[in-house]
């Protein structure tokens, strides 16, 4: 009997190699969710723990979060020294820890702890902006991040407090770094035909983003200031938080943008009698949201800006931090511009409560438009001189364009010619620099573009703030009687990506609350 005992195979004998196989294939046997097949077997005996502990054995739950999680663009924009088999290892027990909260819908009611609520988001944006597939679908698939959201949202009793703030107390749902951060996740992961088949979701939903959207005197639609073209100061306070193995300081995008493209995209998929609602009818496709399409390589533009503008020094220097992609605008959109009754804004810019945005009618008008991208650069080993200085700051009204420029295009040429100077600065196409294929570093992007809309032809002019990328387009139509009007967004993604963002009015002074609205944009295909 006793040689049997000791013939028979134990676990406590296998090789290493061995265990950790059998390790990672129980970690590993169902893909969705945390490695929870591992632990039976870590729990077998002390030695085996030892010798499959995070902490002994961070290689092994590496391996297990490359099979589960995307890794490329987080390698691409850390860098390969700060993701370690340890980072990877303490990043796999961040994350597992998140997608149970978001599955269990933990947090997402009531009076969650402001912090708690702040990490899980932030875990989950960075996810999403670091997918390439696997990401998402953990958010989706196991997480049901989506049910999260609407709970936080658009319950009565939802962490967001946004539903219950504007119905009970006709008051602005709170601006913070968590609302913003929800909005883009709301706005990333949107699938509208969950909102088709409910009105009562639909009519929430819609309130709630309508108000946020519109609502241009609380809401920012970038950070820094939209007045300032290379800003003095920087009033946002960056926050700190752990991704891998560092310690990372982000700025939460601004609420504008994903707030938009969600209301938008939501109104315009609405199948209801038009009777009974008091939204204009539909004349423009949804925006794309088809998310198969955005792979981590969409993003690089939106991590750039969150982790640029926590560096107030790279922040104020001037120099391009990334936030634009060079050529990502070159093309046509074709996309809608809307306004709400003028004297309902007004009554908001009088301290009226949203009510007053809720109840309000929408307009929308189509409208397309053609752009071009003019660059000031220098040769990647060229040393910063006299010639490649960019074009002064200028009129924040007039798309950061001085008043007193003078604009000629010759051929793949821009020449700009400011006051008081004999010699132009000098901008290549980005078609031209394209075909000359030779490595450049973009010191200033200028744009130029004509278009037309209901209300007329029309011709453009403006920049791209170096800083976050902002978009600014002054607007004027060719007849003159339309007037000139000011064009501000956001690109949201790069090759499958949308303009997003507010119009204003340049007859108010910069620093005066203006007349406003939204407008989108997609590429024409």
């Amino acid at each position: 009997m006793s040689t049997i005992l000791h013939s028979t195979p134990s676990l406590f004998r296998v090789p290493q190699e061995a265990l950790e196989h059998i390790a990672f294939f129980a970690a590993t046997d169902c893909f969705l969710g945390p490695p929870s097949g591992i632990l039976p077997l870590i729990g077998l005996s002390r030695s085996i723990y030892t010798a499959l502990s995070v902490s002994t054995n961070p290689f092994l739950y590496a391996r297990i979060f490359a099979h589960k999680f995307d890794t490329a663009s987080a390698i691409r924009r850390l860098g390969p020294d700060a993701v370690t088999a340890a980072a990877m290892a303490e990043e796999l027990q961040r994350r597992s820890v998140a997608l149970k909260r978001f599955r269990h819908r933990l947090d997402s009611k009531g009076d969650a702890p402001t912090q708690i609520v702040a990490d899980l988001l932030w875990v989950a944006y960075l996810m999403i902006i670091e997918s390439d597939g696997k990401n998402e679908r953990q958010l989706r698939e196991y997480a049901n991040i989506n049910h999260w959201l609407k709970e936080y949202w658009f319950d009565g009793a939802g962490a967001s407090r946004a539903l219950d703030v504007i119905h009970r107390t006709n008051a602005w749902p709170e601006k913070s770094d968590c609302m913003a951060i929800a909005l883009w996740l709301f706005w990333l992961l949107l699938r509208p035909d969950e909102y088709m088949r409910d009105d009562t979701l639909f009519r929430d939903a819609t309130g709630i983003l309508k108000v946020i959207a519109l609502g241009a005197h609380k809401y920012p639609a970038c950070y820094p200031d939209w007045q300032e073209y290379l800003p003095k100061n920087f009033r946002c306070q960056p926050t700190s938080i752990r991704h891998y193995s560092t310690n990372l300081k982000v700025v939460a995008p601004a609420p504008a943008a994903p707030a938009i493209l969600a209301y938008l995209t939501l109104v315009n998929s609405i199948n209801m009698s038009w009777g009974t609602t008091n939204y204009m009818k539909p004349i423009f496709p949804p925006v794309e949201v088809d998310t198969s399409l955005r792979m981590s390589s969409e993003w690089e533009a939106d991590w750039a800006r969150i982790t640029s503008l926590a560096n107030p020094k790279g922040a104020l220097s001037g120099q391009p931090s990334g936030s634009f992609t060079p050529g990502s605008l070159e093309g046509v959109w074709e996309g809608i511009f809307t306004y709400t009754e003028f004297t309902s804004y007004a009554a908001l810019l009088s301290g009226a409560p949203p009510s007053v945005l809720y109840r309000s009618l929408v307009a929308q008008h189509r409208q397309t438009i053609k752009l071009q991208e003019w660059h000031l650069v220098e040769d990647e080993d060229e040393v910063t001189s006299c010639k490649t200085r960019p074009l002064r700051s200028g009129n924040p009204c007039r798309g950061y364009v001085p008043d007193d420029v003078k604009v000629h295009v010759v051929a793949d040429i821009l020449e700009l010619t400011e006051a008081g100077e004999s010699e132009p600065l000098i901008y290549r196409s980005w078609s031209s620099i394209k075909r000359a294929d030779v490595p450049v570093k973009v010191r200033d992007t200028f744009l130029t573009g004509q278009g037309h809309s209901a209300w007329g032809q029309f011709s453009m002019v403006g920049r791209v703030r170096p800083c976050d990328g902002f978009i600014s387009l002054s607007k004027e139509y060719t007849d003159g009687n339309r007037g000139k009007w000011l064009y501000r967004a956001y690109m949201v993604g790069n090759a499958h990506g949308s303009l997003s963002g507010r119009w204003r009015d340049t007859l108010s002074p910069a620093h005066v609350q203006g007349y406003e609205g939204t407008w989108v944009a997609s590429r024409r295909r």
